[in-house]
């Protein structure tokens, strides 16, 4: 018997395949192109003296955000690959904020890492610092100034570090580094670096045998003592051959709606001279900043008022004379991608 075949059905078929086939394309398209990912921020702020003439040039100290008016802070684009054990990070800055991090080369981060197993990631580039509260991008902060212990301590680290997830709530990293912000090592001196983690709580080790800080230990960490109010917390302590600096500060947090926040920085920072026959400086800084959301866009409104204690007067008042005490305000616009 002739078998008869139907044309139209072969061809219905032969289209479903390629359809089927397209569609397969697409999606290991979709999925290879998912392992790329494009992030960043851009921001800047507006900022007067309270306590002073702005027509007088002067900041609180601590890093960034030290100019007044209108002012730049940074633009930075973060360009992610991530394979299935491997990937690379590239974290490139521009403006006053990133130049006064990064140190040059315009990279805040650029390293490779690799996840040797599901407990264990070997990192090496330049990575930002582990250790401390706040960080460089403003998109990490809540306040939009930064802290003293933030600006005295480490920024960022060029070597190698291994982390170690030992169990659901305990973690270890351990780290060999060119000295602290230090991209390329002239001296052939080195830094050792260790973090403890529990639950969300941090102790961090830095040490490079008095090349630059000397000695750091620092704990960072927080707790939400309800849905709607965070405790953030750093303390740290630093001495390089007898000299270094010490300091406390709380993050208290409490968020009034999806949208808007509210968050007050309490900080007290002393440096060691290691002179006895002077009164080693220490400041109070409170800084009190709200934090309202629309999409993409973060308004952040912020009052600070520093004041240093023993015979310190950096500052100047609205008359010219100096002070001790310095007040300011800003707004800030951080827009996040």
């Amino acid at each position: 018997m002739k078998t008869i075949i139907n044309t139209k059905y072969v061809k219905n078929i032969f289209a479903s395949g390629l359809m089927l086939f397209a569609a397969a394309g697409v999606v290991a398209q979709e999925e290879e192109e998912k392992k790329i990912s494009i992030s960043g921020s851009v921001d800047a702020y507006y900022q007067t003296n309270l306590s002073a003439s702005d027509a007088t040039p002067q900041s609180f100290g601590s890093s960034f955000a030290n100019e007044l008016g209108f002012a730049l802070g940074m633009a930075n684009i973060v360009a992610a690959y991530e394979g299935e054990k491997t990937g690379v990070v590239a974290d490139v800055v521009f403006g006053p904020r990133g130049e006064d991090a990064v140190g040059g080369y315009n990279l805040n981060q650029l390293y490779a890492y690799w996840n040797v197993s599901d407990a264990t990631t070997l990192t090496m580039g330049r990575f930002n610092t582990y250790l401390g509260y706040e960080v460089i991008s403003p998109v990490g902060n809540f306040n939009y100034s930064t802290s003293y212990l933030f600006s005295s301590g480490p920024f960022s680290h060029v070597g190698l570090k291994a982390d170690f997830a030992l169990s659901d709530d305990f973690s270890l990293m351990l780290a060999i580094m060119n000295v602290t912000d230090t991209n390329n090592n002239l001296t052939g001196a080195y830094s050792a670096g260790a973090q403890l983690g529990y639950s969300g709580q941090y102790l961090n080790f830095y040490y490079d045998g008095g090349e630059a800080l000397g000695f750091e230990i620092d704990y960072t960490g927080g707790f939400d003592l309800s849905e709607d109010f965070f405790l953030g917390i750093n303390a740290a302590y630093a001495d390089n051959d007898g000299a270094g600096f010490s300091g406390v500060a709380l993050y208290p947090q409490y968020a009034t709606s999806d949208d808007f926040s509210i968050g007050l920085r309490g900080e007290y920072f002393a440096i060691d001279l290691d002179d006895p026959a002077i009164d080693n400086p220490n400041v109070l800084g409170l800084t009190l900043t709200g934090s309202y959301t629309v999409e993409n866009l973060t308004i952040k409104p912020e009052i600070r008022l520093d004041s240093w204690g023993s015979d310190v007067e950096p500052y100047f008042d609205a008359d010219g004379a100096a002070s001790k005490s310095l007040s300011s305000f800003l707004v800030a616009a951080v827009y996040s991608f």
